[in-house]
């Protein structure tokens, strides 16, 4: 899985793979790839016979919850945000 692989690259660079400093094994990011997928699956299924555009309701609710997973994250994706600012403005500003 492509979930495993990209953990497995992280972890041959030296990217730490622990949350609350518990390892996470690679086979852990396919695990629970699998999982959430049923999970998807799941709530496709009970969508299906109660939404009026079951497709429409499922890419939407699938969308927030991705971005809620995000969330514990933020703070790197601040600084990338400030690197995508910071960066450019100084790099501008700088001889060849």
């Amino acid at each position: 899985m492509v979930t495993a692989a990209i953990a497995a690259a992280g972890k041959a660079a030296g990217i730490g793979l622990a949350v609350g400093g518990a390892p996470i094994p690679v086979a852990g990011f396919a695990t629970l790839t699998v999982i959430f997928s049923v999970v998807g699956l799941v709530l496709a299924l009970v969508l299906a016979p109660r939404a009026r555009r079951p497709r429409t309701v499922f890419v939407r609710t699938t969308l927030v919850l991705t971005a809620l997973s995000l969330v514990p994250d933020v703070l790197m994706l601040t600084h990338l945000a400030a690197a995508a600012m910071v960066i450019p403005a100084i790099a501008r500003r700088r001889a060849a």
